[in-house]
């Protein structure tokens, strides 16, 4: 059997397939972590541009039978704007899952996409899970598949790719598509891929969001919509020469392999693949800050002590280092960890603290990133998330700690009670306690809740 009719049935049935206890576990804490994020981060700018965006668009659209509610409000819209809008709320700061192997964030566009078209379809939470796992499934494995140096080669960044497939296999697996429209599906979902790695120079997590999760959520629902519509796809995409697939996979340097498509596919979950973030930043940052807050926390009593902070990290340090993002400027969030003694949700995203705190700018100015050969990965192992921070007091002694993974990364997972414990943290300012709780409980009752109940539960008042 071809790979596109294996990846066809499996899609086809991922709502209804019955799934292991372990896979169970994982998907609900992803659907709760994911469902936290959009809650922490509704009143973002992120979110707020989306829900703009819906609102010019909604004179040529009419609310109907074709609508949902955008994540985090009660705002009933298009079903194609509430999963646009919902996603790029749910990335609208750096706390949502990622995987770290393929360099996606597959919680908000899936997520979003399947209770959006949960909500649209009557789907119970069950079959939402169902089509979440799927989603993930092919968020990760097709740009796996393509090969990661062949797409950022072609300025195509991956976070995009699979999100947009992420969402488009959520979607059809609750519509639902037959294993025939499914392979329709695939290839006019490569006609909808994109993403470019500029991304990177974003400064206000907009453009990012855009990229990362709203795009491929409207891209990925938009392509099941076309092929509900009568469009055809090229027949058996992922397996004849010249398409999108075969044409972008498999170079000379051994980048790329379509087999990871089908690769044990219905049997090894990615999900334990994919991280959780335990601290509000990005994902190569968690490592420095567990390690900063380790220091700040047992031996630094407050900024007056340091003389000067080096950070030294795998990777590319230097995005880190130089980073406009709050959130991911190691500098700046070394800077206040030191000076708050903790690390909060709305500190790390403060644009203005970075810009214009001269406590936090003058303490910027003494820490340094810098790249660590050692910490690197040897080739053919998974990519290395570790960090050694030094602080050189005042007084002339030192202080040291190496982290060599964080927690929520795949080699070290989060519990659920750590998931569920995040969740509280994010949801409870918001929420109030009883529906934190609420929200917490119904994640693990799935079978007895609806896609519209667990869209109420984190609706705004």
């Amino acid at each position: 059997m071809g790979r596109t009719r294996v990846v066809s049935d499996y899609i086809a049935g991922a709502a209804t397939t019955p799934l292991s206890a372990a896979t169970v576990e994982l998907g609900r804490l992803h659907l709760l972590d994911t469902l936290a994020s959009v809650v922490a981060c509704r009143d973002l700018d992120a979110a707020r541009v989306a829900a703009r965006f819906v609102e010019l668009r909604s004179p040529t659209q009419q609310v109907g039978g074709g609508s949902a509610t955008i994540l985090g409000t009660r705002q009933l819209v298009p079903l194609v704007d509430a999963a646009f809008a919902g996603a790029m709320t749910a990335h609208a700061a750096e706390i949502n899952d990622f995987i770290p192997s393929v360099f996606v964030q597959p919680g908000p566009a899936v997520v979003a996409t399947a209770l959006a078209v949960g909500e649209h379809v009557g789907a119970s939470g069950r079959e939402v899970l169902g089509a979440l796992v799927a989603g993930y499934e092919l968020a990760a494995r097709v740009p796996r598949a393509l090969g990661g140096a062949n797409l950022r080669r072609a300025g195509i960044a991956s976070h995009g790719v699979g999100a947009c497939f992420g969402a488009a296999t959520a979607a059809a697996a609750l519509w639902p598509l037959s294993p025939e429209r499914v392979a329709d599906l695939l290839s006019l979902t490569a006609q909808q891929a994109a993403g470019s790695w500029q991304w990177l120079l974003d400064v206000e997590h907009v453009e990012k969001a855009f990229v990362f999760a709203g795009m491929g959520a409207r891209n990925g629902l938009e392509a099941v919509l076309l092929v509900e519509a009568g469009y055809r796809g090229v027949p058996d995409a992922l397996d004849r020469p010249g398409t999108w697939f075969t044409g972008s996979s498999g170079d000379d340097r051994g980048h790329g392999d379509l087999d990871e498509l089908v690769r044990d596919l219905g049997d090894q979950s990615v999900l334990t693949d994919t991280a959780f973030k335990r601290y509000p930043v990005g994902g190569p940052a968690q490592p420095a800050v567990e390690a900063l807050l380790h220091l700040r926390r047992s031996s630094l009593p407050s900024a007056d002590d340091v003389e000067r902070i080096r950070i030294a990290m795998p990777g590319r340090f230097e995005a880190f280092r130089d980073a406009a993002m709050p959130a991911l400027n190691l500098r700046y969030l070394a800077s206040i960890i030191v000076l708050d003694g903790t690390l909060d949700f709305v500190a790390a995203q403060s644009r203005q603290r970075m810009r214009e705190d001269p406590a936090v700018l003058e303490l910027m100015a003494r820490v340094e990133v810098s790249h660590d050969e050692a910490q690197e990965s040897a080739p053919g192992e998974p990519r290395a998330e570790s960090a050694r921070v030094t602080v050189q007091r005042r007084d002339g002694s030192a202080l040291e700690h190496f982290v060599p993974h964080v927690l929520g990364f795949p080699s070290h997972p989060m519990t659920a009670a750590d998931v569920e414990a995040k969740a509280l943290e994010l949801t409870v300012p918001h929420l109030g306690a009883a529906r934190a709780h609420a929200l917490v409980q119904a994640s693990s009752a799935l079978d007895s809740v609806t896609s519209a109940d667990l869209v109420a539960l984190i609706a705004d008042r």
